[in-house]
């Protein structure tokens, strides 16, 4: 079959390749998807650059992709609850979502909204599981004022919509060629980063998103309230986190000793959310999707063939929500 992978360290153009590779086998708990679409995701190209160089697990050549939405053509024998033809999506954490067949545990896949394309729903696994669970880790209520940086990107586009479905009042920031759409998804108070400071807007917020990292990390603390919280996609870990990390722990504490600092004065939690591969989590995406309460948000669907262009694309950083691979 067909596959899109990471062959190499260095020049992105040149470490990517076109490959022909065995379908793969499933066990008896997983089951193989027909894969009808996949999206880019800043995380791939941070792998691409190498983030994971150093893990024992990852070696090359290494199938990319972590969205992947199809058709399930195969079932292992203590596989329940899904049949062979159902409409599937997931979040692939192991990587391999850009190849024609993918084989994936039980656990970790949902059905397809039905109001939604392949295309569509191949948008959504990673920045949707990402943004809910950062919104669950900061306990976000009804009637919470939050701050969500980079509204105009995939995990920040879902946030938003998410956030209103809860009820909060949501604070963005984006660039002045965004904000009308930005608007559209539902935030409250855009604020255009080129032409305002939103330190200045923001205040008393009960929770900070942050997928930027400095200086925005500490910055959350000048405008959430007393005993507010940040939640942050790519700052230091916290010390929770950091326990389970595989690094030296003082170096991590000395990474967030600012942090700290700022907690202890505003009397705040502060946690990084690392991604996990959640299928229940991801039903109730499906169900938000089918109430017309969140909907994907895509800038571009490139062809198979034009595959590299589309990681290329993604490599500029100025993508309005995910861009999507069509496979089939």
């Amino acid at each position: 079959m067909k596959a899109i992978q990471h062959t190499a360290y260095g020049e992105i153009s040149e470490s990517i390749k076109f490959s022909e590779i065995e379908k793969p086998t499933i066990n008896k708990d997983e089951v193989l998807i027909e894969t009808f679409a996949a999206s880019v995701n800043p995380l791939g190209i941070k792998v691409l650059k190498g983030k994971w160089k150093t893990k024992k697990n990852y070696t090359l050549p290494a199938t990319m992709g972590y969205d992947v939405s199809g058709k399930i053509v195969a079932i292992g024998e203590r596989v329940t609850g899904f049949k062979i033809g159902d409409d599937v999506y997931t979040y692939h954490d192991k990587q391999g979502a850009f190849a024609e067949y993918v084989a994936i545990n039980q656990d970790n896949i949902s059905l397809k909204p039905k109001n939604l394309n392949f295309e569509e729903a191949a948008s959504l696994p990673l920045v949707s599981l990402t943004a809910l669970q950062a919104l669950k880790r900061g306990q976000l209520k009804s009637g919470d004022k939050i701050l969500i940086h980079a509204g105009s990107g995939g995990v920040g586009s879902i946030a938003i919509q998410l956030a209103k479905a809860q009820g909060a009042y949501v604070y963005t920031t984006t660039s002045t060629k965004n904000v009308e759409w930005i608007k559209a998804l539902g935030a409250d108070r855009v604020i255009d980063y080129k032409t305002e400071d939103y330190r200045t807007i923001v205040k008393d917020a009960d929770m900070v998103l942050d997928p930027l990292g400095d200086p925005y990390t500490k910055d959350a603390f000048k405008v959430i309230k007393e005993g507010g919280k940040v939640i942050t996609l790519v700052g230091p870990p916290d010390e929770e986190t950091a326990k389970n990390m595989d690094a030296n722990q003082d170096d991590l504490k000395q990474k967030r000793r600012k942090i700290t600092e700022q907690m202890e004065l505003k009397s705040a939690s502060y946690s990084l959310v690392l991604l996990k591969a959640n299928a229940k989590q991801l039903d109730e995406i499906t169900q938000l999707v089918e109430a017309q309460k969140v909907q994907p948000v895509i800038d571009k669907v490139f062809p198979l063939k034009d595959a590299l262009n589309a990681i290329l694309y993604v490599t500029k950083g100025r993508t309005k929500g995910k861009v999507v691979i069509k496979i089939k």
